[in-house]
């Protein structure tokens, strides 16, 4: 047996995954795309661009998911890497664990329960409440893009945390010594070496982050109150609902498009800057 053939061997199980569970499906989507509806609803074989025309029908939920997508992936990320660069560099070897076992906590406990925790904080009675109580009035906080994005933040942060964790986990303390002692200040040995070194994890997690926040449904449906709609809500509703499937389907491939773009542009920029930073610290 040749190299070549022992080779694909190893490459067919995790090929034929792929193509069964990735690239047949959204082939299947691609090609609903160009059907019509049929009259009970459902998808009716045709060639027509009808449902692409009709994308702007759905403008505010692209709008609200290319907006508040990257904005919950930003603000996860500036709360996230404080909390990851304390647990892997400044906390000591017992209390690790600890601390990490509570970061992960959450994710114990179902998504939707969280959802409804939060749907209770941030309505009339709970911190409004709170506000009035204090003198301060007519604060609304549920059923708001601001609401939603408490949501996302809260949901997601985990996942940005270990990955930049792991990362700055890795990172030679010998580098961060060896700084100090060159007379090097605290701000510059962190612009200098940790942040280039830890721009892996930050890329991992905003990936992260950022792709399952593109499809997110739940936490719209549910801080939204229907007034805050993402994509994910749209295809929930184009799919059960209306039953217009080649119209979910024009949206669900404009999606990924959109994700595919975003994502290549965004990895680009993250190599662009490590090679920048990189350049800098040989300097």
């Amino acid at each position: 047996m040749t190299q070549r053939t022992r080779n694909w061997l190893l490459l067919a199980p995790a090929g034929t995954w792929f193509l069964v569970m990735l690239i047949v499906p959204l082939t299947v989507v691609l090609i609903y795309s160009f059907g019509e509806r049929a009259t009970a609803g459902g998808y009716s074989p045709a060639f027509t661009f009808e449902q692409y025309a009709n994308l702007p029908a759905r403008w505010a939920a692209f709008k609200n998911t290319m907006v508040l997508a990257p904005v919950g992936t930003l603000a996860a990320l500036l709360i996230a890497y404080p909390v990851a660069y304390f647990l892997a560099v400044r906390v000591s070897p017992k209390w690790k664990t600890i601390l990490l076992v509570l970061v992960i906590v959450p994710f114990w406990t179902s998504i939707l329960i969280r959802s409804y925790a939060w749907i209770f904080l941030l309505g009339g009675r709970g911190i409004p409440a709170l506000l009035e109580w204090i003198g301060i009035e007519g604060v609304r906080l549920i059923n708001t893009p601001f609401s939603v994005l408490i949501g996302i933040i809260y949901g997601y942060l985990p996942l940005m945390v270990f990955p930049i964790y792991v990362n700055l986990e890795r990172l030679d303390k010998r580098l961060l010594e060896a700084s100090s002692d060159l007379g090097a200040k605290p701000w510059r040995t962190f612009i200098q070496i940790t942040l280039p070194m830890s721009i892996p994890g930050i890329a991992t997690g905003c990936m992260l982050v950022f792709i399952l926040l593109m499809g997110e449904f739940l936490i719209p449906a549910l801080l939204g109150g229907g007034k805050v709609f993402f994509v994910g809500n749209a295809l929930v509703d184009l799919f059960l609902q209306s039953r217009n499937w080649p119209y979910g389907s024009a949206v669900a491939v404009t999606l990924v498009v959109v994700m595919l773009i975003t994502v290549t542009i965004y990895m680009r920029l993250i190599k662009r800057l490590g090679a920048h930073r990189e350049d800098v610290s040989l300097m």
